[in-house]
């Protein structure tokens, strides 16, 4: 395996440590899928976390404009679940800081924020950093929350895009990610086991 992996091999190691299934899964928006993708899976095992992470970083190292600010980078996860991605490719930069927002409430559903005097500072440069970007949601919710703060916000770097009908732009904002999956995604169960022609029970995943 190259330095930087192939998008076919990085597939590949997910299938291997079974984070990524096919199936016919049902996600909370209601949406209908063949594949259901959870990077954690991989990420559980060590080398493979470190093998995805420092591809990562390479891709990062390799934007001049990113490879100058290294010391004084931080990298913020829009959630503890990125937490993995986040450690492994903030040692692999020798990034300044890793941290992470999350939900207000207990139910999971209020708006992001960061724990007390853990906030970023006025002109912090900040790269956001996943495991999958699928609907963009918390990303998206994470950037305005911290330019609220007056830090700027340098790049996005996720080990899968898996985008869906719903997924926003993010603009001219530097984005990196290890593999594209085009999943098929459907709003309704019967045409999605017709069109995917895979048989058995749907699946309701709630991540």
């Amino acid at each position: 395996m190259l330095l930087i992996p192939t998008e076919d091999e990085v597939v590949a190691l997910l299938r291997e440590t079974g984070a990524l299934r096919s199936g016919h899964f049902e996600y909370p928006n209601g949406l209908h899928s063949d594949r259901y993708l959870q990077v954690g899976m991989a990420m559980r095992h060590h080398e493979t976390a470190r093998l995805l992470s420092v591809a990562l970083s390479r891709k990062l190292r390799a934007h001049p404009d990113v490879r100058a600010i290294l010391g004084e980078l931080s990298i913020v996860a829009p959630a503890t679940g990125g937490l993995p991605v986040a450690y492994g490719v903030g040692e692999a930069l020798r990034a300044k800081q890793v941290y992470w927002a999350e939900r207000s409430e207990e139910e999971g559903t209020g708006p992001l924020r960061f724990r007390p005097f853990q906030e970023p500072a006025p002109g912090e440069k900040v790269l956001l950093v996943d495991d999958t970007l699928r609907s963009g949601r918390k990303l998206t919710q994470l950037r305005q929350l911290i330019e609220s703060y007056g830090a700027k916000v340098v790049g996005l770097a996720v080990i899968i895009y898996q985008p869906n009908p719903e997924t926003p732009s993010f603009g001219d904002l530097p984005f990196y990610y290890l593999a594209k999956l085009d999943a098929m995604y459907y709003w309704d169960s019967a045409e999605a086991a017709e069109k995917t022609k895979i048989a058995g029970p749907v699946e309701k995943v709630w991540i």
